[in-house]
């Protein structure tokens, strides 16, 4: 007799529907499983028969052959064992036939027979939805995540002794559903961080709302204690919300990963990832035998925040030239490839020399040569692919004494919130939300200048003999500025103060 149980394995932050055919036929006891198994799916077999046993349930002893259609995907992972023993259990007659056509079915098995959590449930069970499947069995500790597939029937179950009850019972229990109000409420989440914490350092701030309104990449450069880091760990307080659609590709990039902490919600704040600067470019990227997302993916629609940018490996830097073009990333290795999303807004802080105090003549004692060594670590390429480079000077001490509260997150976010609103009205019928995302002739289009801006903006282009990426990015950021007074043209003065913010790899990067 053959069984077909639908399960699912992943394919980056997709999935993809897997038909587990089991057949048990007469002969010499065996138990094979082909179709591409990688060692967690080979292992199954182990789980399944103790598991099955010691679910007071009797185990075939006969010859039993799982196949995984279609044979050219490879399957990985423990999430097949749940299936594979479903399969192996309508065939023995211990569930109805037929009865499990309708469910796809996930899980890792215990050897006493208990039903473990597995990654990547969400894009399983949203790739499957989107192509026709409309129940679904999964673990109860992934209940809450299955659920924010809206539309979808979640059935969990604990152990093997449930999933026998659920369908030898009069009727399929009342499906799991999630609380409506709390899967995604839109907001970021309270945060104890605040602008109004910072003392001075006003110039840093306005780059701060210029990069977060039209999601520009953002390099600081300053002396150590300047308050670099205090600043971008603040950045996403004044970020603007996400939509749905963001929130769930964010939430589906954490389900891959494991690192899901609320199961019964879309995250809905952008992330903010801060790896120090021993990562590897592995790690950057992601990567492994079996790739995972790595902190690009994960900063998805979020900001990567890279302290101590000259202490990074170079090559782990220069890895990020292509995903801050391409917004995705592809790792190929010999058993797959496969590409993440890695649309992240870059912010960076770093020191003018290896001390830090370039231009305190009783504290720098760096010579020009390990000047230019440390600054060198930065590539050409990669600066001229960040939109704003600000110099976060010396807090003086008349700035730590003054008892007037700073301006806080909320009121700049305000403003932010507002630019991005014009921006997302402008670009309703282009597929972009940000003036970073800007393409060439949409630059044509909605970045025009009258002959004063063309002047200006000729004029910096020879003197700081700008690359045509550097003559694009100014354009943008001034369209930022521009939206953030709420102006529709782009004017003299956007253009001059954006061109502040190209000058400073030629103050510290010659």
């Amino acid at each position: 007799m053959v069984s077909i149980v639908k399960s699912s394995t992943l394919c980056g932050v997709d999935g993809v529907i897997v038909d587990v055919e089991t057949d048990i036929s007469s002969g010499l006891p065996a138990f094979d499983i082909v179709g591409l198994p990688d060692s967690a799916v080979k292992e199954a077999k182990e789980r399944v028969r103790s598991a099955v046993r010691n679910s007071d349930f009797d185990f075939p002893v006969k010859r039993i052959t799982v196949n995984l259609a279609p044979a050219d995907i490879r399957k990985e992972g423990p999430s097949f064992d749940l299936p594979i023993a479903v399969g192996i259990m309508v065939c023995s007659g211990l569930l109805p036939k037929n009865s499990t056509g309708e469910f796809m079915v996930t899980g890792e098995l215990s050897l006493d027979g208990n039903i473990r959590a597995v990654n990547g449930v969400l894009p399983m069970v949203y790739s499957a939805y989107k192509n026709g499947v409309k129940k679904f069995i999964v673990p109860e500790q992934n209940a809450g995540e299955a659920a924010l597939c809206t539309g979808a029937e979640i059935y969990p179950v604990k152990n093997i002794r449930e999933l026998w009850e659920l369908f030898n019972s009069s009727g399929l229990k009342k499906p799991f559903c999630a609380d409506s109000e709390k899967i995604f409420s839109g907001t970021n989440e309270k945060s104890m961080l605040d602008f109004a914490d910072v003392k001075g350092q006003e110039g840093a701030k306005r780059a701060m709302e210029i990069a977060a309104a039209g999601y520009h990449n953002i390099l600081m450069i300053g002396p150590p204690g300047s308050g670099k880091t205090m600043l971008a760990k603040r950045l996403p307080t004044i970020m603007p919300p996400l939509t749905f659609d963001e929130s769930l590709e964010i939430t589906k990039i954490y389900s891959v990963a494991g690192l899901l902490k609320s199961s019964g919600r879309l995250i809905d704040t952008r992330p903010f990832r801060s790896p120090h600067h021993t990562v590897s470019s592995a790690a950057l990227t992601g990567g492994g035998r079996i790739p995972k997302p790595g902190e690009i993916s994960l900063s998805h629609k979020g900001i990567l925040f890279l302290d101590e940018l000259p202490e990074f490996h170079r090559g782990a830097l220069e890895i990020l030239r292509q995903p801050l073009e391409d917004k995705e990333v592809t790792i190929s290795r010999v058993n797959s490839t496969i590409t993440y999303p890695s649309d992240f807004m870059l912010a960076a802080a770093m020191n003018p020399c290896p001390c830090g105090y370039l231009g305190d003549g009783d504290k720098c004692r760096c010579t020009q040569n390990e000047i230019s060594k440390y600054t060198g670590k930065i590539s050409g390429p990669l600066l001229d692919r960040i939109d704003i480079q600000v110099e976060v000077s010396a807090v003086k001490y008349d700035d730590l004494y003054e008892t007037k509260k700073s301006e806080s997150s909320q009121e700049i976010r305000k403003r932010v919130v507002k630019a991005h609103n014009i921006q997302l009205e402008r670009y309703k019928n282009e597929g972009i939300q940000f003036n970073s995302q800007l393409t060439a002739p949409l630059i044509e289009k909605y970045c025009v200048l009258g002959q004063a801006e063309k002047e200006i903006l000729k004029t910096a282009f020879e003197r700081l003999s700008l690359s045509a990426r550097g003559y694009h990015k100014i354009l943008k950021t001034a369209r930022t500025v521009a939206d953030l007074e709420g102006s529709g043209d782009i004017k003299v003065k956007h253009i001059m103060e954006v061109i502040q913010y190209r000058s400073l790899d030629r103050k510290y990067m010659m």
